[in-house]
């Protein structure tokens, strides 16, 4: 059975791989996604100045759902990240899943973001 760690590793590794292709611009910034069992959290990077523009998580005080670990809480967030994006202007993303399957609730992210206006 793999172990937790290793499975962490695995995917740091993955993510590792994506990021030499993916860089975020001011432009066109990176959607970076982290999953943790309890909550999701999303930001908005510029790499080129290293500045995250926008960011949003189910950890949040006030998130409307209770439970953060699920596929409700994720598309709460897309559409919470989506929002504070737009405010900002920024309309066209590079997504990064961050070494997660495209499937779930980073999917369900990414869709409600696209749904609520973002480009990716």
């Amino acid at each position: 059975m793999i172990t937790q760690t290793a499975r962490n590793v695995s995917r740091q590794k993955i993510h590792q791989r994506i990021r030499q292709r993916l860089r975020g611009s001011q432009a066109r910034p990176r959607l970076n996604v982290f999953r943790s069992l309890k909550n999701i959290y999303v930001q908005v990077i510029d790499d080129r100045r290293g500045v995250t523009l926008a960011a949003a998580s189910s950890a949040e005080k006030g998130f409307p759902l209770a439970g953060g670990g699920n596929i409700a809480a994720a598309k709460e967030v897309g559409k919470l990240i989506a929002k504070r994006a737009l405010e900002k202007g920024i309309q066209q993303v590079a997504m990064d899943r961050g070494g997660y399957r495209y499937h779930g609730r980073v999917k369900a992210l990414a869709d409600a973001a696209r749904e609520a206006g973002l480009k990716f």
